[in-house]
């Protein structure tokens, strides 16, 4: 019997047992929670998440910066972009590991307009020499994402329609003043 109760004891405190706890993504290769970490370059994130976080953190990022500009000096406004840029790299790096590549490709996060190859390259299916594929995107997620993109558009329109519409209320301010100089003097009647 204590051979017994040694036995137990040891398989108790055996570091080399198997895992008693279930798993998330035990044999499908998929996370079953999303965590992001931006202080590592571990890990991946899919196309949804990416353009999410990689829009919120830059507009949050911006704001802070701006009422930061206002309530001390407008010269902390160009030292926001040193943050944007580590959050860009680090999404970057991540979305990489995605599609299995190395996270040297974040560089491209530099370069306008070829950044966007992070957005239309899909991940890998499954597991990857980076990780796990991450767990699916909630309703709230693709809501977000939604939003994000419509306030986007919103502000490219706004920029176009405003300057333009302003210069048309100055032209028709000009327009009117000059036709109401040089309107003809009406003709009397006296000259009949």
């Amino acid at each position: 019997m204590t051979s017994n109760l040694a036995n137990t004891a040891n398989t108790e405190h055996n570091p080399f047992r198997a895992p008693a706890a279930p798993l998330d993504d035990a044999g499908t290769g998929i996370d079953g929670e999303f965590r992001l970490n931006l202080f590592s370059p571990a890990g991946r994130i899919g196309r949804i998440r990416y353009l999410g976080y990689s829009m919120g953190l830059t507009f949050l990022i911006s704001i802070v910066a701006g009422i930061l500009a206002v309530v001390t000096t407008p010269a902390i406004a160009p030292l926001a972009y040193l943050p944007v840029i580590y959050v860009s790299v680090m999404l970057a790096i991540k979305r990489s590991h995605d599609f299995n590549t190395t996270g040297w490709l974040s560089v491209l996060v530099l370069v306008p307009l070829v950044n966007f190859l992070f957005l239309f390259v899909p991940g890998t299916d499954g597991p990857n020499r980076f990780g796990n594929k991450t767990a699916p995107n909630g309703r709230a997620g693709v809501f977000v994402i939604i939003v994000l993109i419509g306030l986007f558009l919103t502000g490219i329109l706004a920029a176009i329609a405003i300057p333009a519409y302003q210069d048309y209320t100055k032209r028709a301010r000009a327009a009117q003043g000059s036709q109401t100089s040089v309107a003809p003097a009406p003709a009397s009647a006296s000259g009949r």
